[in-house]
């Protein structure tokens, strides 16, 4: 099998087409240049180049080859820069899976502080449900995960980065946007749009239980599992809702958002999950980066 040294004098001698000066550019003299030349040449069992009257020309084999040449020692290149940035903790690529409701406020505060600590750590990001967060940190298909509190995992520790009030969702002109802040009580009987237990079961415990607790009673009319789809059926008056106050930020022109009067316990939180045993080293500097970065 030819080895890349050979390759490289071959490259040389074809980009120059003159022994001399390339010999001189790699820094070697002319005979073992030439000695190596021949030598893939055996290897390969083609002619590549034709030395006559003193000048140097491409064979049509030679021609073809130089391209898979080069083309072989740039990726030679960028494999060896890739193993030397593995080795460091400041620089390569880290998977980061994200729930939807982090894009709201979160994951753009997460990756500008990443760019800006770590400018040589390269972020891909994967959108997924919490769970499904949690089964790609077990299989090693992500390496870090901004996910909603989830019950214990021996494979996962976590931290808080994030917690933050629920608010009243209303259609501008309801008779509950205009108050200052709302009662829970108020939502008795009221036309409401809930988050859907299966697909989003932390916040909708989160809701239901403080509802059953309180002894509410809203009028259920949808469930849905986006919260940006619940502020689209607000927005088109189907009712009220309940959402994280980073949901503002949405946008929807007609829907009004109220603090609630007594929001204890009524608050969502994101956290950072990683793999218990981690080894990558990049995956570690840039939790710590977040921890130190993100303000819950």
């Amino acid at each position: 099998m030819f080895q890349l040294s050979q390759l490289r004098c071959f490259v040389a001698v074809a980009t120059e087409l003159h022994f001399g000066r390339a010999a001189a550019m790699l820094h070697m003299t002319q005979p073992p240049l030439t000695r190596q030349i021949q030598l893939l040449e055996h290897e390969l069992g083609v002619q590549l180049l034709e030395r006559a009257g003193g000048t140097v020309r491409l064979t049509p084999a030679g021609t073809s080859f130089l391209r898979e040449a080069e083309d072989i020692l740039r990726r030679s290149q960028a494999a060896m820069l890739a193993a030397r940035r593995a080795m460091r903790a400041d620089a390569g690529t880290v998977t980061l899976g994200f729930i939807a409701a982090a894009s709201f406020a979160l994951l753009p505060q997460v990756l500008g502080a990443i760019r800006t600590a770590l400018p040589d750590v390269e972020v891909v990001p994967r959108e997924l449900q919490t769970v499904d967060q949690l089964d790609a940190l077990a299989a090693g298909r992500i390496d870090l995960g901004i996910v909603r509190p989830f019950a214990p995992r021996s494979f996962a520790a976590s931290c808080m980065l994030l917690r933050e009030p629920l608010l009243l969702a209303a259609p501008a002109g309801h008779a509950l946007a205009s108050v200052d802040a709302m009662a829970l009580a108020e939502l008795q009987g009221q036309p409401f749009i809930a988050y859907c237990p299966s697909d989003t079961r932390y916040i909708y415990e989160l809701i239901a239980g403080r509802l059953r607790a309180e002894d509410v009673a809203p009028d259920t009319v949808l469930t849905l599992s986006h919260t940006h789809s619940i502020l689209a059926m607000v927005d088109a008056g189907w009712g009220v809702a309940l959402v994280p106050a980073s949901a503002q930020r949405l946008g929807y022109a007609h829907v009004a958002f109220r603090p609630l009067r007594e929001p204890a316990g009524l608050h969502a939180e994101l956290h950072l999950a990683w793999r218990a045993q981690s080894r990558h080293v990049v995956a570690d500097t840039v939790r710590g980066v977040l921890q130190q970065a993100v303000v819950a």
